[in-house]
């Protein structure tokens, strides 16, 4: 080809680009939104086809950039069920507390007061007790004291521990008055007192007799300024 002819082609060439431009520019069209950085909205088209075209292809594009994590994918809105009543923990225990249905329920039951039996006459032996000595129990059996040391080998005025066991003469009788206080009567109770030990006080009555009168048990524990009645 010679030089010539290369020359109007190129000549011609730029007639038509430039015509072209022309066109373009005379035409207006309308200034596109501005977006974001990197939105897939820039460079929106304004064809229908183009923009059916240019719609299809950026969802490919998004989907492929989600996918390989170029991009985070929209959030999925969460839905919260919230239950008007119990959580299923709190009403499992609920449930756990409650008893199996006909099943009776366990009934409070309180154990009623032993109230002892006084011992009718003589024993053949008897255990002391804290608060309690021979000659108190002389009294209450009306014995001889005398008699009652010499069986179990005491002196008069030896300090006896509870827990001794003492053999009680079969016969004789106490010397003086068995009383030492009168009663019936009304016992105001004092420190480190006890049943027994108020029983000597009185001296000729029997401490399961306090005891009965006053619905207690011998080894119930007494309070200091507690009545107690004397029969």
């Amino acid at each position: 080809m010679s030089k010539k002819v290369s020359l109007i082609m190129a000549l011609a060439l730029a007639a038509v680009v430039s015509l072209t431009a022309c066109e373009l520019s005379a035409s207006n069209p309308p200034q596109a939104t501005p977006t974001a950085e990197n939105s897939f909205l820039a460079g929106q088209p304004t064809g229908i086809s183009l923009v059916e075209a240019w719609g299809t292809s950026t969802a490919i594009y998004e989907q492929t950039a989600i996918a390989q994590g170029l991009i985070p994918a929209s959030p999925t809105p969460e839905t919260s069920e919230t239950s008007p009543t119990d959580t299923p923990q709190e009403a499992e225990t609920s449930a756990a507390t409650l008893p199996p249905a006909g099943e009776p329920t366990a009934t409070l039951t309180v154990a009623p007061v032993v109230v002892p039996t006084a011992t009718l006459g003589r024993p053949a032996t008897y255990t002391l007790q804290a608060g309690e000595f021979p000659y108190c129990i002389a009294r209450r059996f009306n014995v001889d004291p005398a008699d009652l040391l010499a069986l179990n080998g005491l002196n008069s005025g030896q300090v006896v521990q509870p827990g001794l066991v003492l053999r009680i003469p079969t016969t004789g009788s106490f010397p003086d008055d068995r009383a030492l206080h009168q009663h019936p009567a009304q016992y105001t109770v004092a420190v480190d007192d006890n049943i027994y030990k108020i029983a000597c006080y009185f001296g000729d009555i029997d401490p399961t007799a306090i005891a009965a009168a006053n619905d207690l048990a011998l080894d119930s524990p007494l309070t200091t300024g507690q009545v107690l009645n004397i029969p």
